[in-house]
C-alpha cells in the first residue's frame, strides 16, 4: 500500500510537470546569465610575421648550436619585434634546450674539462646576479660594457702583439669570464664575448674548442630555467609555440653541425673572431640606441 501512495504521487508530479511544460521556452540571453566556461585550450601564436622572423631566427640559432658560438645573437631581437623580449626569450630558451640535448650527445666525447670546472662555477653566481639584479641593472649599459669588450678583444687579438703559442689563463680570470658568459647570457640572451675572451687564445682543437662550448651554454641554458620560471614566462602558449618550432629547429641544428665540421680550423676560428667583432659591434649599437631613446 505504502509503495503504491508513492507511485500515485510520483505520477501525479510528473503530470504536473508535463502540464506545465509548454511554458517553457528557449531563452536566447540565457547564455549571457549563465556563461558557459569552455575548456581550457594551448593556443599557438598565429601572427604570420612572427613566422616570417623565426625562420631567420631559428637558423641562426642552429648556427649557434653547431658551433659558431654567437650567431644566435639575433634570434631574440628578431622575434622582440613581434612580442615582449622576456616571451621570445622564453620560447627560444626551450628551442636551445632541445638543441643542446643534440648538440651535447654528438659532441660527447670532445671537451675540455679543466675549462668547464673552471668557468662553471662562475657562470653560476653570473646567472644568479642577474637573477636577482635584473630590475636594476639596464640593458643598454651592459650592452654597451660586453660589446666594447668584444671589439677590443677581437681586435687586439687580429692587430696586436699576440703570442703564437697557446696560453691556459688563471684560474680567477677564468672564473670571472664564466661569470661574465652567465650573467649577461641571461640578461641579453648574449654570453659568448666573454667566454670566446677566456677560451678562444688557448687555441684548442676545433672539435674540442666546440664541444666545450656547447657544453658550457647548455648547462648555462638549465641555470636559466628557474629564473624563467620564477618570472612566469613559461605559458601553455609559449610551450605550443616552443613545439610548434622545434622541427625546423632540430633540421638548422644538424645542419650547423655539419658546416662546423666541414670548415677548416684555420678559417672556423677566423669566422669565430669576426662574428665576435660583428657582435661587439651590433651590441654597442643596440645599447646607444637604447640610450637615446630613454
Amino acid at each position: 500500500m505504502a509503495f503504491a501512495s508513492r507511485a500515485e504521487r510520483t505520477t501525479r508530479l510528473c503530470g504536473k510537470v508535463l502540464a506545465h511544460a509548454g511554458q517553457l521556452r528557449f531563452d536566447p540571453n540565457q547564455r549571457e546569465r549563465f556563461p558557459l566556461v569552455p575548456s581550457q585550450v594551448i593556443a599557438v601564436i598565429t601572427d604570420p610575421l612572427f613566422y616570417l622572423l623565426a625562420i631567420p631566427a631559428i637558423t641562426a640559432l642552429g648556427l649557434g648550436k653547431g658551433g659558431f658560438a654567437g650567431a644566435g645573437m639575433i634570434s631574440t631581437p628578431l622575434l622582440a619585434l613581434t612580442m615582449p623580449p622576456l616571451q621570445a626569450a622564453a620560447i627560444l630558451l626551450l628551442i636551445l634546450l632541445c638543441q643542446d640535448v643534440i648538440s651535447v650527445w654528438i659532441y660527447r666525447r670532445r671537451w675540455s674539462a679543466w675549462n668547464l670546472k673552471v668557468l662553471l662555477p662562475g657562470s653560476v653566481v653570473g646567472v644568479g646576479a642577474a637573477w636577482l639584479f635584473a630590475a636594476y641593472v639596464s640593458n643598454a649599459y651592459v650592452e654597451i660594457a660586453v660589446g666594447g669588450t668584444g671589439v677590443c678583444f677581437s681586435l687586439y687579438s687580429t692587430f696586436g702583439k699576440v703570442p703564437s703559442q697557446p696560453r691556459r689563463p688563471s684560474v680567477p680570470a677564468g672564473m670571472f669570464w664564466g661569470s661574465l658568459a652567465g650573467f649577461t647570457s641571461t640578461i641579453i640572451q648574449v654570453g659568448a664575448p666573454p667566454y670566446q675572451v677566456h677560451i678562444l687564445p688557448q687555441r684548442l682543437d676545433k672539435f674540442t674548442l666546440i664541444g666545450t662550448t656547447i657544453i658550457f651554454f647548455a648547462l648555462v641554458n638549465v641555470m636559466k630555467l628557474v629564473p624563467y620560471f620564477a618570472l612566469g614566462q613559461f605559458s601553455p602558449r609559449t610551450l605550443a609555440t616552443s613545439a610548434v618550432l622545434l622541427p625546423f629547429a632540430v633540421a638548422t641544428n644538424f645542419f650547423g653541425l655539419w658546416l662546423a665540421r666541414r670548415t677548416p680550423t684555420e678559417l672556423f676560428y677566423r669566422i669565430t673572431y669576426l662574428l665576435m667583432f660583428v657582435i661587439s659591434l651590433a651590441l654597442i649599437w643596440q645599447g646607444a640606441s637604447a640610450i637615446r631613446a630613454m
